[in-house]
């Protein structure tokens, strides 16, 4: 990691250069090894407004616009064209209920053979009549390889609900029960900000999982995901080259060795592809609208690539 050298402004500089890092050492480069997971963000409006939300989703922000099968049907194509190894096809928002295509979408990469990951928080724009009803046709056409990982951000109601305020966590148990009685596979995302550790986290998912008889593994790492907390306000260390031995880890771990999102902005007439699911207002991690265009490497130029990705040792994906 970064030397700590004592200087009048040395916070400000810190993740300023896209090479270097603020002490001077050459800044880690994570390399793409193969897209296991290609990302689309169905775009940032949400129907609730959550108190830390690293892409800033609410029932105003549609910075990032809804997208259609078509726009995914193109990349998908591409994946065929460039060979990539991907499997999996995630859909995040926002709230990916939120957009009228969003059933479309999953059927289509259904139908290529990927498997399917959306990102929802179980609450009402899932629970329409003509998502159930989409929800339950995919299932019953295509079993497991459809999965919902619902944002459930601490095992107790009290403190999910301070993350994404009151009442949520009704909301979102009544549309995990719904998905348990209609045989939908179900993951969770949970956060690591309180106090628990890792172990207690896990244990205290396990018992309420067990209490609702949800078929989620609190101890598999894919399905119960414990992020870590993305606050930009805090000072994190810099990754440097020297910092893959030191940390005994490879780049070929960090999220953005092996996936890419696309996203479509407000009043642009074609998505673009960005190398990282957290960074989609930083221009420096727009990678171009191709897949061919977003096979370049990533300089590990921002907090969360430190704190989320590398020390973190958070993926978006399984």
């Amino acid at each position: 990691m970064n030397k700590e050298i004592p200087a009048d402004g040395f916070l400000q500089k810190k993740f300023a250069d896209k090479f270097t890092t603020a002490s001077g050492e050459p800044r880690a480069v994570v390399e793409l090894t193969g897209v296991k997971t290609l990302w689309f963000n169905t775009g940032t409006l949400c129907n609730i407004t959550c108190a830390n939300c690293y892409i800033e989703s609410s029932p105003e922000n549609d910075r990032l616009v809804y997208m259609d099968e078509h726009e995914v049907e193109d990349y998908l194509n591409q994946i065929k064209a460039r060979n990539w190894p991907t499997t999996e096809i995630g859909f995040t928002g926002g709230e990916p209920f939120m957009n009228p295509r969003i059933i479309e979408m999953a059927r289509l990469a259904l139908a290529r053979g990927f498997e399917v990951l959306i990102l929802t928080n179980a609450m009402r724009p899932m629970m329409r009549k003509r998502v159930q009803d989409g929800l339950i046709d995919l299932q019953k056409t295509y079993g497991d390889r459809l999965t919902l990982r619902v944002s459930l951000d601490h095992f107790e109601k009290h403190i999910h609900d301070q993350e994404r305020g009151t009442g949520a966590w009704q909301k979102t148990l009544k549309g995990m029960r719904w998905l348990r009685d209609n045989g939908i596979k179900m993951a969770v995302a949970g956060r690591s900000v309180w106090a628990d550790s890792d172990h207690q986290s896990r244990k205290g998912y396990a018992a309420l999982f067990r209490a609702e008889g949800f078929k989620i593994d609190s101890e598999n790492l894919a399905m119960t995901v414990l992020f870590p907390e993305m606050d930009e306000t805090v000072d994190v260390p810099e990754i440097t080259t020297a910092c893959w031995g030191i940390l005994n880890k490879s780049p070929d771990e960090v999220m953005c060795a092996n996936s890419r999102m696309v996203v479509k902005r407000r009043g642009a007439e074609k998505p673009v592809v960005l190398a990282c699911t957290l960074l989609a207002y930083t221009p420096e991690f727009e990678l171009g609208e191709t897949l061919q265009s977003a096979e370049k490497p990533v300089h590990l130029n921002h907090h969360h690539c430190a704190k989320f990705c590398v020390l973190g040792g958070a993926s978006c994906s399984a």
